[in-house]
């Protein structure tokens, strides 16, 4: 496969999980007929931030993870969205569930907590400690979440694993700068690993979080391994379809091989 369609569902979740499963088992449906062979949704699409999310949280076997399942066989799609399952601290873990259509399931617990501009993730989710990549039609997909994009060192990692393209769904925090923030930030990450990145974040919601959750802020974009941004949204619910040409990973890793002119060092 030289090319990967990816259609990246930006929505706004709302605090019910079995609705937000609709919003998901119709962008998938909407995906399929665009032809995409994956469907990446946003962090917290099970339910959204700012409300107590261990009564929600279900096992990757359970009955919402089970309905997205169904969703990706009915409609051949592979699927990656966040949802929320149960910790073992007491706390729950931000997962990304992601379904392939022959039933096969896996998670991705996120390493970085988003303990930051007042607000600490870390309170009541746990966070994971394995990096993780999946197969998608033969290529090999790098799973990262939200704050998991101010870390570099987990991009490089994945690309190293054999990642082609890297998902970052987001439910990203709002403030001034925040919209850039998250643009340049998947940009940098597209530079760092010379892999694409598709980055899927909430959509802004109509009404502020009281309480400074953090809700979304729109603008998911896919961007290319040299940093070239191919497809962006705006600030409302949207489903975007990409063609992400794989073999321009190979031109612009030999024009760019910053993966392999990386060196060790100490510091004084």
């Amino acid at each position: 496969m030289t090319t990967l369609t990816v259609a990246l569902a930006q929505i706004e979740a709302t605090s019910d999980p079995a609705s937000n499963a609709g919003l998901v088992e119709d962008g998938l449906h909407r995906a399929a007929e665009a032809g995409a062979g994956l469907a990446v949704f946003p962090e917290a699409t099970m339910c959204r931030f700012g409300v107590p999310l261990g009564p929600v949280a279900q096992p990757l076997d359970g009955p919402w993870a089970e309905r997205i399942a169904a969703a990706a066989a009915r409609t051949g799609v592979h699927v990656i969205a966040g949802m929320f399952t149960p910790g073992s601290d007491g706390r729950v873990r931000n997962t990304l569930l992601c379904a392939a259509p022959d039933g096969s399931r896996t998670g991705y617990h996120k390493i970085h907590l988003f303990d930051a501009f007042g607000f600490a993730e870390s309170r009541t989710v746990e966070p994971g400690d394995r990096a993780v990549t999946v197969d998608v039609d033969g290529v090999t997909v790098g799973l990262s979440t939200c704050y998991d994009l101010r870390f570099p060192t987990l991009f490089t990692s994945l690309a190293d694993a054999g990642a082609r393209v890297i998902v970052a769904p987001a439910s990203w925090g709002d403030g001034p700068g925040k919209l850039d923030a998250f643009t340049t930030l998947a940009r940098a990450r597209a530079l760092d690993s010379t892999s694409f990145v598709v980055a899927v974040d909430q959509a802004r919601p109509t009404a502020p979080d009281p309480d400074g959750a953090p809700r979304g802020v729109g603008g998911s974009l896919a961007v290319a391994p040299d940093g070239a941004v191919l497809a962006a949204a705006g600030d409302a619910p949207e489903l975007l379809v990409v063609d992400l040409p794989l073999d321009r990973i190979d031109t612009v890793r030999a024009a760019l091989p910053v993966l392999a002119n990386r060196r060790d060092f100490t510091v004084d």
